[in-house]
């Protein structure tokens, strides 16, 4: 079975528990790399053409606007042969109990009849909110496997659990 691991990722200023961070890598990034490598997948990153901000709350704004407008961003680019996958382990934060809207873009550009999407997220409380019932409601014909959530807090110790949930 040919598998590609998908991410939604923002690094700059973040939340973590309590607290904001600057951060170079997103958490969602991170959980990609770690899931890629262990199952070994392709990588592919969904990026917006216009970024939201690396300052926490104007980004939070943007990302809400974004959410109430049911704006699709329009991305850099779109992987060319998504066809030839069998298995997408998807992954985004979860912004208001939901994904960002660029996944919706990501994921309204296909076709998902006959692939299997593992879904994972980084959240600070929030889990994978109903996330995998909206998946099966845009996706229909894949088959949603249960999801994997990660406090982003403690993504750096998350390689466990991740494997855990890859049953390795």
């Amino acid at each position: 079975m040919n598998k590609l691991t998908v991410f939604y990722s923002r690094a700059g200023e973040n939340w973590f528990g309590g607290e904001y961070r600057h951060i170079n890598t997103g958490n969602t990034e991170k959980a990609a790399k770690i899931i890629a490598e262990l199952a070994d997948t392709d990588i592919f990153r969904i990026e917006q053409k216009t970024s939201y901000s690396s300052d926490y709350s104007v980004c939070v704004n943007q990302a809400q606007n974004d959410l109430k407008n049911n704006v699709r961003p329009e991305l850099v680019s779109l992987p060319a042969y998504i066809n030839r996958y069998d298995e997408i382990y998807l992954g985004y934060p979860i912004y208001w109990r939901n994904m960002p809207m660029a996944v919706y873009t990501f994921l309204e550009s296909f076709n998902w009849n006959g692939k299997t999407i593992y879904p994972f997220c980084t959240h600070e409380g929030s889990g994978l909110s109903d996330t995998e019932k909206e998946l099966k409601r845009i996706c229909p014909g894949a088959k949603i496997k249960k999801g994997l959530e990660i406090c982003g807090s403690y993504i750096d110790i998350a390689e466990p659990k991740i494997r855990e949930w890859l049953g390795l």
